[in-house]
């Protein structure tokens, strides 16, 4: 149990019946009456969000997760299969969990919480940035830089972002894999 006092981005608590994680809490003192955080929660079951409001002093049932690092090996049907690095065990997990899994590439690291009281898979993290190469898209028009255009294109993984008019099939790119946009070229 934790008090509202030690709420934190990243927390993971047990609540209505569902595991969430914190995403972002603000705490309020109000002029009249009690503090109260107010908190953004991500549900690590069905991936939604809900805004909650908690009242100062509230205890919090919070749920131990262990972060373990796995390599991505290759699809099997509707799964992905991973193998853990210090253990070399796989385990297979469907792609519907894995938000961003359209950005997964054989051999990337990912980080996959689990439980650590019932040992089930909460989440997958992907890296924040991934760099990958565009197989195709179509070309752009020099000399149209006055609007931020996009146009659409395919990485080697198969996803497709939006990226600027100037750039063509065959450079690297840089994404985010939290918002699927382009950052910038890769070096």
């Amino acid at each position: 149990m934790v008090n509202t006092s030690e709420i934190r981005k990243g927390l993971v608590i047990k609540f209505k019946d569902d595991i969430f994680q914190i995403v972002d809490f603000q705490h309020v003192k109000p002029g009249k009456g009690n503090a109260f955080i107010r908190t953004t929660l991500k549900s690590l079951t069905t991936q939604r969000t809900l805004e909650f409001t908690f009242a100062s002093g509230e205890k919090l049932d919070d749920v131990r997760i262990e972060r373990r690092k796995y390599q991505y090996l290759y699809p099997a049907g509707e799964d992905f299969v991973f193998m853990n690095t210090i253990n070399f065990d796989q385990i297979n997990i469907d792609k519907k969990v894995i938000d961003g899994s359209e950005f997964v590439l054989e051999g990337m690291e990912v980080e996959i919480l689990f439980n650590a009281d019932e040992e089930n898979i909460l989440s997958v993290e992907l890296p924040t940035f991934v760099i990958q190469k565009i197989t195709y898209t179509e070309p752009g028009m020099k000399g149209d830089t006055v609007n931020n255009v996009y146009k659409a294109a395919t990485v080697e993984s198969g996803a497709e972002v939006k990226v600027p008019l100037f750039i063509d099939t065959g450079e690297v790119i840089k994404i985010d894999t939290r918002t699927k946009m382009y950052v910038e070229r890769a070096k």
